[in-house]
């Protein structure tokens, strides 16, 4: 019988002859098996991994109807004590020249033991970091492949396309992500073996991209995994910040602030484009010339720096398709004023550069100083004007000035306000640059342009003072003003039946420009409004924010553009918050339903529903949940030094402080349970249902109240943690610098998280949707997309708490009026007493909920207070019957389909961006 041998079976056995042609073979072995060290001599790092690694392919590798003796194909050979042949080498080059490329996707031990000697400059010695930059590099030559596959394909096919603006992208890590994404992580796990190391270990050593900050990121981030898995062409935009936000640590409990330095290694992950770079200016004049017999308008800033360009690539689960994250780093027209320098003005001479790269340091600024101001609105405008331009440039090499298939071919995302300049910047370059009229100029821009409004909060509505508009975006201030004169005209005849008072009401009501309701004298430029007047579709982001935005925030121009508001309900990628992130449950899930079609396809998870009162499945499922609870103990006790029951019931509240959030309420409701225990006998604290509770975000830099309650969280568990009278029952942690990983950490192993923001403020969330996904129930309000996830897995198994939107408003006005329930001024006095210590620190927190002539409770606290006692009495009632607690949290999974970014970006796709998937051929 002839066997046929396929190439990859050709590239082994060259491998094999190559590698094993020059090691001494002891007598004793007729084979060489080069995982042992007998006989073997003076050989290569590199050649004796290629060797190993050929040798476990021929051992596992199999032709089809080739008996088992097709093993001793291997060559039987004596070998001696000699240096390796260059011949060998050109050998075994130009044969793995011929690999297909499908081969070539599979990692080798000896690619990455490649990367790493080029990368390092040695031989061995290299540490789990090193191991990481090695890994990462092997995993981004296979990543490019597939990255310049797309987008061949997509300069051929020429689709309409998607670009997602975004502030903030927070991407997590990437390593896990990718070889997960490519169906390479069996590969890389193995390969990794062979060299001595833990695939989970080396991926550990990766920094969290720092990029972003809280839900509007992480969402930004989820959307381009969903658009690359579901093939639509799209590309997002945003900033290379070289330090982040920033990197939170606690000093004596109190936040404190330090730059992200996370660029140190470099960023394999990462393109640097230097063919791709535009120029970005601020400030200056705006003059008119004659050209010919016509006037133009130019523009001269005083102020110019560079946008370069970095290429993120961002593979698609099950999918040839790698689209990309575009981020741009801002640099100096001039490196360095060199006659500034000979002349002894050091300081002038690095005075461009140090202008240049604050624009991209730091993600969202503090805005509380005018130089805050100004520099915030540069960094928002760099990253659009650079963006705008890309795009434009692009569309130029394809399809020249024909500008009118612009909209056909280009559609524009903003993620919230801080992309909308983009209104004017459009406008500007297709006015001034290239030479259209105005009319043709804002058809094109309304139409190409969509905004996204992710708050209902004043504060996160940008409005700009004309002043700080007009000094460093003069042309953008015209053109705003021009903008603002033809709509409020508009409005005029649109509004012509209403009385003249009437009218002129309406119209100051939604100009785009209108005065500073603190300040008379102030003019300011509301940007939420320049959206929705520049773009061609407005969506929330849950079913109850959306009908907030109609009713409330944007009602009046709702009224004149019904069809241009939609909802658009936020979800999550079930890859990494689901498959990656708790493998333990993606197994048993998969198991359980027979196939991992879920992974792309989650309504498919509500085939657990049938399994959810089974017990042998509920205990698998209990399994699960108690491995990864021990893993968060460890964690816990890497950070704090403290061993924690792993028994007790894990309640987490994890996002950014903020006084909506209410993370002061969660930490009410633990020293009242505190006080409980206090009381109980030691006998009645054994019936009680024990509690580690764990809090983790961060506090803006200049949000002064934000930062008291993280002190108030690190003071209270100071106290409780200590406590021998109740620490077996309960305990409180807060987890500083909460990220992405940190997140895929906490997540798997929580069984209670809280939510429980005031009815009507929080837009969607997307933290519950990840809890959700693996079986963590949810204690929260009637708010955001609690509301839905509520009605996905049956509201009994939700702790709902708290007043409801509409009610709000009122219960406002009649706060100062409330009588408060004895508990609550209880508490109130504990904290001002200094029970927990601080108290003058701690004053004006009690006072911006119990004193209403300082504070007025804006997000009642107060009225909420007793419901949510409670609610905390029915988790721990639940919690008590194990079998109930299970099969709720089994249900919370069955029902977490609906909330995949994938049919949310599906949704995006069909109703507003009209992009239809576009796959390149594997």
């Amino acid at each position: 019988m002839i066997y046929h041998v396929t190439l990859k079976e050709q590239f082994i056995l060259t491998q094999y002859r190559a590698a094993s042609e020059h090691c001494l073979l002891a007598q004793s072995t007729p084979i060489f098996n080069p995982r042992s060290s007998q006989g073997c001599g003076v050989w290569s790092f590199e050649l004796r991994l290629r060797c190993s690694m050929a040798y476990r392919q021929l051992q596992n590798h199999s032709i089809a109807g080739a008996p088992p003796a097709y093993r001793q194909i291997a060559p039987r050979v004596t070998l001696s004590r000699r240096p390796l042949r260059v011949s060998a080498v050109a050998e075994l080059n130009k044969t793995a020249a011929v690999v297909p490329e499908s081969t070539a996707l599979v990692p080798a031990p000896v690619d990455i033991a490649n990367k790493l000697r080029y990368l390092f400059g040695r031989n061995g010695d290299y540490t789990v970091a090193d191991a990481y930059q090695g890994t990462s590099w092997s995993v981004r030559e296979k990543l490019i492949d597939s990255f310049n596959k797309t987008h061949e394909h997509w300069k051929k096919e020429d689709p309409k396309f998607i670009y997602y603006l975004s502030a903030e992208f927070l991407m997590g890590r990437s390593l896990i992500n990718t070889v997960y994404n490519l169906g390479l992580e069996g590969e890389y796990a193995e390969a990794l073996n062979q060299l001595g190391y833990e695939m989970e270990k080396v991926a550990d050593a990766e920094r969290d991209a720092a990029l972003g900050n809280g839900g509007l990121g992480r969402l930004a981030a989820c959307f381009l995994d969903s658009m690359a898995t579901l093939d639509l062409p799209g590309w997002g935009y945003g900033i290379r910040y070289k330090y982040g936000m920033f990197k939170q640590a606690l000093r004596n409990g109190y936040q404190v602030e330090l730059p992200d330095i996370w660029l140190t290694k470099g960023n394999p992950w990462e393109l640097r484009r230097d063919d791709v770079k535009f120029e970005v200016g601020f400030g200056g004049r705006v003059e008119r010339r004659k050209q010919g017999s016509k006037e133009i308008t130019v523009w001269t800033p005083s102020e110019k720096v560079i946008a370069q360009a970095y290429d993120n690539p961002i593979p698609g689960f099950n999918t040839p398709t790698t689209s990309n994250l575009r981020l741009w780093d801002a640099v100096p027209l001039t490196e360095f004023d060199l006659s500034a320098f000979n002349a002894g003005d050091y300081d002038r001479a690095m005075l461009e550069r140090e202008r240049a790269e604050g624009i991209s340091a730091v993600l969202y600024p503090n805005d509380s100083t005018p130089e805050g101001k100004e520099l915030r609105l540069k960094q928002q405008y760099f990253f659009v004007c650079a963006s705008l331009q890309d795009v434009l440039s692009r569309f130029k090499a394809v399809h020249g000035n024909n500008f009118d298939l612009l909209p056909e071919k280009a559609c524009f995302q903003l993620n919230d306000t801080h992309p909308t300049i983009a209104v004017a910047e459009l406008m500007r370059l297709l006015l001034d640059v290239e030479g259209l009229d105005w009319d043709k100029v804002w058809t094109i821009t309304t139409k190409c342009l969509n905004y996204t409004n992710h708050t209902v909060m004043p504060e996160a509505l940008e409005k700009w003072p004309v002043k700080v508009m007009a000094k460093m975006l003069p042309r953008h201030m015209e053109i705003i003003e021009v903008i603002n004169e033809g709509w409020t005209k508009w409005l005029g005849g649109h509004l012509k039946d209403l009385a003249p008072e009437e009218r002129a009401k309406r119209i100051a009501a939604m100009s785009i420009i209108h005065e500073n309701p603190w300040n008379k004298e102030e003019m300011l430029v509301n940007m939420a409004y320049l959206a929705v007047v520049g773009s061609s579709a407005v969506n929330g982001v849950a079913a109850i924010h959306s009908n907030i935005v109609k009713d409330e925030i944007l009602n009046d121009f709702y009224q004149i553009f019904p069809s241009k508001f939609q909802n658009k309900t936020n979800g999550v990628t079930p890859r990494r918050w689901l498959a990656w992130c708790n493998p333990e449950l993606a197994s048993l899930i998969t198991d359980t339903l027979g196939t991992s079609e879920w992974i792309n396809d989650t309504e498919k998870l509500a085939g657990l529903r049938a399994y959810a009162s089974d017990k042998a499945f509920q205990a698998k499922w209990a399994a699960v949940k108690k491995a990864k609870k021990a893993k968060l103990a460890e964690l816990i006790k890497k950070v704090h030094g403290d061993e924690v029951n792993p028994n007790a019931l894990f309640d987490i509240q994890i996002k950014r402080i903020h006084e909506y959030k209410r993370q002061y309420l969660n930490v009410l409701s633990i020293i009242w349970r505190y006080k409980q225990l206090k009381k109980m006998s030691p006998e009645e604290r054994k019936k009680a249902v024990a509690r580690v509770c764990v809090i983790g975000g961060k506090a803006a830099s200049a949000y002064d109240m934000a930062k008291r309650i993280i002190r108030l969280v690190t003071a209270v568990g100071d106290v409780i943690n200590k406590d021998p009278e109740t620490k077996d029952y309960l305990r409180l942690y807060f987890l500083p610098d909460y990220n992405v990983s940190l997140a895929e950490t906490i997540i798997p192993a929580a069984e209670l998280s809280q939510h429980i923001s005031t009815a009507g403020t929080e837009a969607s969330g997307t933290s519950n949707m990840k809890f959700q996904m693996n079986g963590c129930l949810i204690i929260g309000t009637w708010d955001g997309a609690n509301i839905e996830i509520a009605e996905e897995t049956g509201i009994d198994n939700v702790f709902v708490f708290g007043v409801r939107a509409e009610e709000i408003n009122q219960l406002r006005k009649e706060r100062k009026n409330l009588k408060t329930d004895p508990r609550w001024d209880e508490l109130m006095r504990d904290i001002e007493g200094g029970m927990f210590g601080d108290k003058d620190y701690f004053k004006p927190l009690v006072d911006s909920v119990n004193n209403m002539k300082v504070g007025n409770d804006w997000f009642l606290l107060a009225n909420d207070f007793a419901s949510y006692l409670k609610a905390q009495e029915d988790v721990d009632a639940c919690y008590k019957d194990q079998s109930e607690w299970l099969r709720r949290s089994i249900m919370y999974t069955a029902g977490s389909g609906k909330f995949s970014s994938d049919r949310t970006i599906r949704e995006y796709a069909e109703d507003i961006w009209h992009v239809t998937p576009s796959r390149p051929t594997a």
